[in-house]
């Protein structure tokens, strides 16, 4: 699909039948998952070329950012789903001329949508393609910035229900389900923490190719730096809830060392408190023929006094030292 972009109009070009270039006026052409007579046509129409979806997928630097015939190609990945627990990565490329900014991509990126619609209602954000490339980028590093609140609204809700019981509540032991679930959210938190802090770093990238690449006479200078700020800024942010999540995953190691070391003592406490009424019942089951207590008419509710204090006592002691 193209869409087209003048500072009088946004239109999209759901056909290409009969349209012999692009609409008088045209600054920002976004390609989203263009056919290849859709990529002919704009090849054709600004006379660039366009790159494939395998020159976009390279990571090294010299693939994704260069000038040629005086377009700089720029090609970033950007996370998406972020907010709606879907966090994927997709490489977006910019390409700026003189005469247009170029955008192509072959996933939904929501904060293209939102610039568009704001494209629409101020004609003046795409007076020319620079400026419309500075505030787009602003569109995408505002979306970004909300995914970040999203994950730390995430990690902190984490945390809660780690930690933050009620107090004066008798401490419950967490269960294994609850564990699970536990580190299934915190992996998911970090998944998502891993793809925002990409995208962070693969943006200041292009904006600082784009600040030595960029004409003196654009005057894109203070935009770009304002946006690396930002972007600076949310990798702060990105650091301080990796060290949140980090603390969190081995405090939740931690709950689940403890828990199986609670299993194994409620093992041990009912091995050791049963210990000595099978030493009773041993002596009293051996097969010899004197025991005095045998011809004893309370010899049995003796025996059986003797193992139940046998066994409460230690539980009782137990739990006077502290260990139950």
């Amino acid at each position: 699909m193209l869409r087209v972009i003048s500072p009088d109009s946004l239109m999209p070009l759901a056909t290409l039948d009969g349209i012999a270039g692009l609409p008088a006026g045209t600054v920002w052409i976004d390609m989203h998952s263009p056919t290849k007579d859709e990529e002919a046509f704009v090849e054709r129409a600004t006379g660039i070329q366009i790159p494939t979806r395998e020159e976009m997928e390279e990571i090294e630097a010299s693939s994704r950012l260069y000038t040629e015939n005086g377009a700089i190609y720029m090609t970033a990945t950007l996370a998406t789903g972020i907010i709606t627990e879907h966090p994927e990565t997709q490489p977006v490329s910019f390409i700026l001329t003189d005469r247009h900014l170029i955008t192509l991509r072959y996933a939904d990126v929501a904060s293209f949508d939102r610039f568009a619609g704001h494209a629409e209602r101020q004609p003046a954000l795409c007076d020319t393609p620079g400026m419309a490339l500075m505030h787009l980028v602003d569109a995408v590093v505002d979306r970004l910035a909300d995914g970040f609140e999203h994950i730390g609204r995430d990690v902190d809700a984490i945390s809660r229900a780690a930690f933050r019981r009620a107090r004066g509540a008798r401490q419950q032991r967490v269960s294994n389900l609850a564990l699970q679930a536990l580190l299934i959210r915190l992996g998911s938190a970090q998944d998502a923490l891993s793809k925002a802090r990409d995208s962070a770093a693969s943006l200041n990238r292009a904006l600082g190719y784009l600040m030595f690449a960029a004409p003196k006479d654009a005057n894109l200078g203070p935009h770009i730096k304002t946006q690396m700020r930002d972007l600076a800024s949310l990798t702060d942010t990105a650091g301080y809830i990796g060290n949140n999540l980090t603390f969190l995953l081995d405090a939740a190691l931690g709950l689940i060392s403890i828990e199986q070391n609670a299993v194994l003592k409620i093992f041990s406490v009912g091995a050791i408190v049963f210990m000595p009424p099978t030493l009773i019942a041993g002596i009293y089951g051996m097969n010899f023929e004197r025991l005095p207590e045998l011809q004893w008419t309370l010899g049995y509710p003796m025996a059986l006094a003797l193992m139940l204090m046998s066994a409460v006592l230690p539980y009782l002691f137990f739990r006077w030292r502290g260990w139950l």
